[in-house]
């Protein structure tokens, strides 16, 4: 009869390698699974991933030692889809400020700004991507984004105009970041890219800390060359109490609650449960993440 145990994370390496030295499968958040786990993990078979993203898990690794890794992809897109309008909606009326000046005792209107009529720029088009390119169209947002692995005719279906990144940063009121982590993408939204906004706009970043240089952004924010940034993932999470984005009235950082609907939790639970099954039982997954060794 199989055994479930339960440990809270992330953890680290040596933390995962140790709970996981007599285990089968796991179903994984965001620990850090890199070679020197899976080495000492001679049972392990199948780390099924609770959620789209896969750079916390060395897949090179995991391949070398006959491991087969999954995960859910579009399982919470609609979670962070909406989450992103949410975002976006605060940034256009600051309504973090209103609520606490009233609980201050105050009564003071602060002005913010439409989106009907101002230009959301998507850097990646993929699940998620496309479900905020809908929701913001139908919302009257002019929409234009960028993604090498989409067409044209896909973009018009979604409500947006399919142009290059530069253009995307260049025209954006809102630059919107729904990209993976990936060599490529990691740091991408540096101190070069950011100059290259219009003045006056805002980042909002749903996808993954790693791919802003905090530092370059807060640069931005302090020259006044960015008005705000909504982001709901950091580099370092949680942050140390002392980080200065936390400490800023023009930046909104929320606890990387994308997913964490009814809704997705319990379908990202089903897809990574029935994939993790489905390798214990010798059965193809339906979301394997593929890795070519060299």
């Amino acid at each position: 009869m199989g055994e479930v145990r339960y440990r809270s994370g992330p953890l680290g390496s040596d933390e995962l390698a140790e709970a996981l030295v007599q285990v089968d499968a796991v179903l994984a958040g965001l620990d850090r699974f890199d070679e020197s786990v899976f080495a000492r993990t001679p049972r392990l078979r199948v780390v099924a991933r609770y959620g789209a993203g896969v750079d916390n898990i060395d897949l090179v690794g995991a391949a070398r030692n006959g491991i087969v890794v999954t995960n859910t992809p579009g399982a919470n897109a609609n979670a962070v889809a909406e989450l992103t309008i949410a975002l976006l909606l605060a940034l256009a009326r600051p309504l973090l400020r209103a609520v606490e000046s009233v609980r201050l005792g105050e009564w003071t209107a602060p002005r913010g700004f439409e989106i009907a009529g101002r230009t959301l720029g998507l850097v990646g088009l993929g699940a998620v991507g496309r479900l905020v390119a809908t929701k913001a169209s139908e919302l009257g947002c002019h929409v234009v984004a960028c993604d090498p692995l989409v067409g044209e005719a896909e973009a018009r279906a979604v409500g947006a105009q399919l142009v290059t990144r530069e253009h995307v940063v260049a025209v954006a009121d809102v630059l919107s970041l729904h990209v993976p982590l990936t060599a490529e993408t990691r740091d991408m939204v540096d101190r070069r890219l950011l100059q290259s906004m219009k003045p006056g706009a805002a980042l909002i970043n749903t996808a993954r800390g790693e791919l802003v240089v905090e530092e370059d952004l807060l640069r931005a924010l302090e020259e006044g060359h960015l008005r705000a940034a909504a982001l709901d993932t950091l580099r370092e999470e949680p942050p140390p109490p002392q980080h200065p984005l936390l400490r800023r009235e023009d930046v909104i950082v929320t606890p990387h609650m994308g997913g964490q609907t009814d809704e997705a939790v319990e379908e990202m639970a089903r897809e990574a449960i029935d994939d993790l099954l489905a390798v214990l039982s010798g059965e193809p997954p339906r979301h394997p993440v593929e890795v070519v060794l060299g």
